[in-house]
């Protein structure tokens, strides 16, 4: 079923202020394939309710077109805000996916299912320790979508001091792609690349996301966007070979067979078919 929800195949996601009404049209029309209007970090706290109420009034005037896009990224359930957050999220019909989060448990995930519509989707944001040690029955958890990570926090929690290329985290995306794959659940969101003026290290986060076998990247400004879908983008000598592979599997009539001198198997077609997919 999660294969089949609109943003089960989005690769960019992007976040926009709950509190800057001014953005939300902009985003939805910067080609990002899913919006995250941000309830969280990107809002001071004198401005959640602000923030809850514009969304509220753009989402009543948005197409269903444009709602399936659109995902909300609510406070922390530990925190003050949660509970007016929770009441608040039975009132958007159709609303596709929520953002929880700092998620750790079951019960929590829950809480969030209980509140919004019957076809609402979760998708956790592991973030800190507790998260990690329950990926598993967090990605098999009702309504769940995909999962996302949040690096950053998830390092201030560990007490972390990465270096630029985040050797140090490998395990832990490692384990949110296994998670993802025994859950049957699409592949999962890589978090947020900071800089806003060099493309060149946001695609190359992205292209490491990628070999790691992410499928989807959350952004922070629509300057990111381009570079991150061009990483998880296969290339044109990708998909050539790709569909050589496939020919040469039908001149081949089965069993195992070669193309540029390199035997070619089950694994091999399966990855050839993956990359025709993905363009």
């Amino acid at each position: 079923m999660s294969n089949l929800h609109p943003l089960a195949r989005a690769c960019t996601f992007l976040f926009v202020p709950g509190h800057r009404p001014d953005r939300f049209d902009k985003a939805l029309q910067s080609g990002a394939d899913a919006v995250i209007l941000d309830l969280e970090d990107a809002v001071p706290l004198p401005d959640k309710a602000k923030a809850r109420e514009a969304i509220g009034l753009a989402w009543h005037a948005w197409s269903a077109a444009q709602r399936a896009r659109v995902l909300i990224r609510i406070n922390a359930l530990s925190g003050t805000e949660a509970t007016a957050d929770l009441a608040w999220l039975g009132t958007l019909d159709g609303l596709s996916a929520v953002m929880v989060p700092k998620a750790e448990s079951l019960a929590e995930l829950q809480r969030v299912v209980q509140a919004g519509p019957a076809q609402m989707q979760l998708i956790p944001l592991i973030e800190t320790a507790q998260g990690v040690q329950a990926l598993d029955v967090l990605a098999r958890a009702p309504q769940v979508l995909r999962l996302a990570l949040g690096h950053l926090d998830l390092q201030a929690d560990l007490g972390m001091a990465c270096e630029a290329d985040e050797a140090e985290l490998g395990p832990v995306r490692f384990q949110l792609v296994l998670a993802s794959r025994c859950a049957g659940l699409p592949p999962p969101i890589d978090g947020v690349s900071t800089s806003t003026q060099d493309m060149t290290l946001v695609q190359a986060d992205a292209a490491r996301s990628r070999r790691f076998g992410f499928f989807a990247k959350l952004c922070i400004h629509p300057a990111q966007l381009p570079p991150v879908r061009q990483a998880f983008t296969p290339t044109a000598a990708q998909q050539d070979w790709a569909h050589r592979v496939l020919a040469a599997e039908v001149a081949a009539g089965g069993g195992a067979f070669s193309v540029d001198g390199k035997m070619v198997d089950p694994p091999v077609l399966l990855l050839a078919r993956q990359i025709l997919s993905q363009a």
